[in-house]
């Protein structure tokens, strides 16, 4: 391009540079430091409140050895100083762990980092959400820059640089976006190893007029916000796993970084660089208001359903209790907690969860004033009983896409249900939820179009308004429970078990033990304007959690907006409705898997030349617990309105992408012919079928 033309280019593009901003200069002296960092400085895990010698989970990542590091690691973090002497360290709250300094500005603002490098290598900071020229970037890749537009990409020990952002009128939160929008801003040298090292922390930008004018600035719209990351942070890729191995391990010549354990013990599942519990200090009033700024980053395994216990959230003006986080994505939720006590916050996916990927909040009794009694509508009984039964995954016994023989070699279908001396092949010991009429467990509610319901427990049915009453009797042989999603109750009705320093530790049934849960659905837990009539959840039993759902204990619940009922307790203006729930049931972790291999008979010297093929065996890909389309025929008329109520639960591995051929559906106000699931998400598509035939999901 001739420089006459560049000139008149540069002159037409100035209008649409950012415009000068008018707000408040926000300044932060930033020093990036190494620290001795400990994931679990309590010395135990909190949530089962067991030492390590007693927890084979937790030791595995938090006891050094001759070959392993332990809870203890060297990282190196960002860190907040009153002013450019870097003398004076800013107080940071504990909850906020290993991360940054919280930043917050509002639109129009001008955000200046003053950045010292007091560590051994060279590093940035890059931030999300905010705009910024080629001097301030903090990304270092071949971009074409140069000379002082380059100096930003590489702050070398020693050294220092000042960024300069802003946030003009196109990065403001919008209309329908909350007061604030969650970012991050982390080192981008290396951005993966970086961050995995620990330099990474939280950015919040504000509409007009939210913070107030003190330093640092606070919300004056919440009492409280909290910022947590989720991630499965890998020591592996510290830029420091050399020095830590050699600090840390009691034998360093004896690792071998490499060994697959190794790397496992090293993959932290933690929130704010908190494991099992450990997490401090995250307590809060009750009927104030709180936003929490949920965060992740991180790879393929960082996909974590936030599950707040006790609560609700509302996210983008639609009632939750789940919070969805995937790498470098960044959710603004708003709670109003109701009910007191210590509460657990957990990732739903089954792995981590297991891994640690738990925290405790305190909500207090801080007002005087009796609550409102919110509860104007029905009270609705359920008796419900555990059953163990022996479930088939095929019982047409062919596959009901193809016509096949599901044991035919080669079939595909033959891997789950072919039997013999090293396969169980397709029926297994489970227990099941199921629905009584009454308190003597006499007589079962059969109803046709449960039918295909399969593995799935008895619908749960209530409105805004309402006191739902769950009778349960456990007629299994292991202890279980019932825990709500989507409802309010208090610490005595709670299905989950953990040390929650009450009396309370999860209400349980033991074998053959009655118990009555109490659950409440107030207005602030209903649908909100945004939301659909009624809103698809589910309850499961969290005994233990993840050895109950794979053993079969789960069911749906719907909350619906209050007259949404007819007196049959269904929709009205729905002429079906099909509740479908998407996992990778895993055989291999049900309580009854000795059971199950005995009753197979297997020969256990074979058994051990094939463990990983017969593991992979038992992992069932099921709908209500079918394969190879063996769920009973879903019918319906042409022109019905059809409420899809779509489940999904299990691992890192149980993403779905739900599809519907043949017809679309209506999911959130917007036209799909799919839905995606991830463990503890819940959905409701509307679907009024316009094409008569047999169509697959």
């Amino acid at each position: 391009m001739e420089s006459g033309h560049l000139l008149w280019a540069l002159l037409f593009m100035q209008p649409l540079w950012p415009q000068l901003t008018d707000g408040t200069t926000r300044v932060y002296y930033l020093g990036i430091q190494d620290v001795r960092w400990n994931y679990a400085p309590k010395g135990r895990n909190i949530i089962t409140n067991q030492p390590l010698e007693s927890d084979i989970v937790a030791a595995s990542f938090l006891k050094s050895d001759k070959n392993r590091i332990g809870n203890s690691y060297k990282k190196t973090i960002y860190k907040e100083y009153k002013d450019g002497s870097y003398m004076d360290e800013m107080v940071q709250p504990a909850w906020l762990g290993f991360l940054g300094p919280v930043l917050r500005a509002e639109v129009g603002d001008v955000i200046l980092i003053h950045l010292k490098n007091f560590a051994t290598r060279p590093y940035t900071i890059h931030p999300h959400g905010v705009f910024y020229e080629k001097d301030s970037e903090g990304s270092l890749y071949p971009d074409g820059s140069s000379g002082w537009l380059k100096a930003d990409d590489s702050v070398p020990p020693g050294g220092s640089h000042i960024y300069n952002w802003t946030i003009p009128e196109g990065h403001a939160p919008t209309d329908a976006d909350p007061a604030c929008l969650t970012w991050v801003y982390h080192s981008h040298v290396d951005a993966p190893r970086d961050i995995a090292t620990g330099l990474i922390g939280p950015l919040i930008t504000c509409k007009r007029g939210t913070l107030d004018g003190s330093f640092p600035p606070r919300r004056q719209d919440v009492d409280n916000d909290f910022f947590l990351l989720f991630s499965v942070i890998d020591e592996n890729l510290s830029w420091h796993i050399n020095e830590n191995i050699a600090t840390y391990c009691s034998d360093p010549a004896s690792v071998d970084k490499e060994d697959e354990d190794f790397q496992k013990s090293n993959r932290m599942h933690a929130i704010n660089g908190f494991v099992f519990g450990n997490l401090p200090d995250l307590s809060m009033c009750a009927q104030k208001r709180v936003a929490w700024h949920l965060f992740g980053m991180g790879n393929e395994v960082d996909v974590h359903t936030v599950f707040f216990h006790g609560q609700m959230l509302t996210i983008r003006g639609h009632r939750t209790d789940v919070a969805h986080i995937f790498p470098a994505t960044f959710v603004s939720a708003e709670m109003v907690p109701q009910e007191p006590g210590t509460w657990l916050i957990s990732c739903q996916v089954n792995s981590h969860l297991q891994d640690g990927m738990q925290a405790l909040y305190k909500v207090k009794s801080c007002s005087m004033a009796p609550p409102m009694n919110l509860l104007t509508g029905k009270v609705r009984q359920y008796f419900i009983e555990a059953h163990e039964i022996q479930w088939d995954y095929g019982p047409m016994g062919h596959d009901g896409s193809t016509g096949k023989n599901l044991r035919e070699p080669g079939s595909g279908s033959d891997k789950f249900f072919q039997k013999s001396s090293i396969r169980i092949g397709g029926t297994y010991w489970k227990v099941r939820y199921e629905a009584f009429q009454d308190e003597t467990f006499q007589e079962k509610v059969q109803l046709e179009e449960d039918k295909h319901l399969g593995i799935l427990g008895p619908v749960i049915r209530a409105e805004v308004g309402d006191t739902i009453l769950v009778i349960f009797y456990n007629r299994a042989s292991q202890p279980f429970s019932i825990q709500p999603h989507g409802v309010f109750y208090e610490k005595d009705s709670e299905g989950t078990v953990y040390n929650d320093d009450s009396s309370h530790s999860g209400l349980v049934a033991r074998p053959f033990e009655k118990v009555t849960y109490r659950w409440t659905v107030p207005p602030h837990a209903g649908p909100t304007v945004q939301d659909p009539a009624c809103l698809t959840w589910t309850y499961f039993s969290a005994a233990d959690p993840i050895r109950d759902t794979n053993s079969g204990l789960v069911g749906p619940l719907l909350v619906c907006k209050a007259g949404t009922l007819g007196t049959d307790g269904k929709q009205k203006g729905v002429d079906k409705e099909f509740f479908l729930l998407f996992t990778v049931l895993d055989e291999n972790k049900s309580w009854y898997n000795n059971a199950n291999q005995a009753a197979a008979m297997l020969d256990s010297r074979l058994l051990s030349e094939d463990a990983k093929g017969f593991q992979d065996s038992n992992r069932m890909h099921a709908i209500n617990g079918f394969l190879f389309s063996n769920l009973p025929k879903l019918d319906m008329c042409k022109g019905d309105t059809v409420a899809w109520h779509l489940l999904g639960l299990g691992t890192e591995t149980d993403v779905h992408g739900v599809t519907f051929q043949g017809n679309t559906v209506q999911l959130q106000g917007m036209r799909k012919s799919a839905a995606t699931l991830f463990p503890h998400t819940f959905v409701m598509a509307i679907m009024q079928p316009d094409n008569p035939d047999i169509n697959y999901i």
